[in-house]
């Protein structure tokens, strides 16, 4: 594979990274460690709107991220 390719490539994986960081941090943040010990007081609630979308944009970036990587690894000499 050129180096030209696999330059574009390490570009892409610099910005899905970017971005999988910004859609982590605009996660709720009322869904951490405290509900793990009991805090919280919700059973279930569903997740609509943006927040639904985050959630699916969160892990569609994690695996083309993932892909990505080992793309690179796979190709670089």
């Amino acid at each position: 594979m050129s180096q030209g390719v696999l330059n574009a490539m390490m570009i892409g994986e610099i910005v899905i990274s970017v971005l999988f960081i910004v859609a982590v941090l605009l996660q709720n943040r009322a869904e951490g460690l405290g509900k793990m010990f009991g805090g919280g007081g919700e059973v279930f609630r569903a997740r609509r709107g943006l927040e639904k979308f985050l959630y699916y944009l969160t892990i569609g970036l994690a695996i083309a991220w993932a892909v990505l990587s080992f793309l690179i690894v796979k190709f670089t000499p």
